[in-house]
């Protein structure tokens, strides 16, 4: 009687041991399917793969979402974009950040902090929402828009990171977790009118465009040459 109970037990185990494996995989190949109705599995980065999955089963349709752009400027430069999706109240534009420690930030400073080590390391980087803001000016240029049609600027830190002291958010701009971000969009779409696009279409076919700049090998280069050579960092001899 105890060898059947103890061998009851381990098919159980066993079974259930499997079902989770075969939920694992099944899961994988729906969110790959899913995913693949925005974008490639090889475009950007693993964070905002996962924030793409959380618009899409939040219920934003794939066709109104756009993950990694290439906004055409002047003499072959790009401003390269994480994230836009189109939606009754406005365009939403997204940021995404990957980073560890703490962050301490002030909308009207060039750099924002990151801290490591309790304290022990301070990393500097630029001023996502400065950041964001010269992409939403570059898109509102290009794509031809009035200012009655709203833009959404909204940074999502990924990783280990705590937000421990964010101050002078402008209007319009959103920081937040991923576990945040679904809430800062229903408040930004409970909270503002629709609008009347004068012609969608037209804003979707050239944020398509933008996504389709992202699959030339020749753009994704002179994209990371423009950025080396604005930084100058090869110009720095120590």
């Amino acid at each position: 009687m105890e060898n059947f109970l103890l061998i009851s037990i381990i098919v159980l185990l066993f079974v259930i041991f499997i079902s989770y494996i075969i939920f694992r995989i099944v899961n994988a190949y729906y969110n790959r399917k899913l995913f693949e109705t925005v974008s490639e599995l090889d475009r950007g980065t693993e964070s905002e793969r996962d924030l793409v999955l959380g618009l899409l089963k939040f219920g934003v349709p794939s066709e109104d979402i756009f993950h990694d752009l290439y906004i055409p400027r002047y003499k072959n430069n790009f401003s390269q974009v994480d994230l836009v999706i189109v939606t009754k109240v406005g365009i939403m534009v997204f940021e995404v950040k990957d980073y560890s420690g703490w962050i301490f930030g002030n909308g009207k400073q060039q750099k924002w902090t990151q801290v490591l080590a309790y304290g022990q390391q301070k990393y500097y980087f630029y001023n996502p929402i400065i950041q964001n803001n010269n992409h939403i000016s570059e898109l509102r240029k290009q794509l031809r828009l009035s200012q009655e049609i709203p833009f959404y600027s909204i940074i999502v830190f990924y990783g280990y990171c705590e937000l421990k002291d964010i101050s002078f958010v402008p209007q319009g701009t959103f920081i937040a977790t991923p576990r945040r971000v679904l809430d800062v969009i229903r408040n930004i779409i409970i909270n503002n009118i629709s609008v009347n696009y004068s012609d969608k279409n037209k804003i979707l076919q050239t944020l398509s465009e933008y996504v389709k700049n992202g699959k030339n090998i020749k753009t994704q280069i002179q994209h990371i040459e423009n950025i080396k050579e604005m930084l100058g960092e090869h110009r720095v001899f120590k």
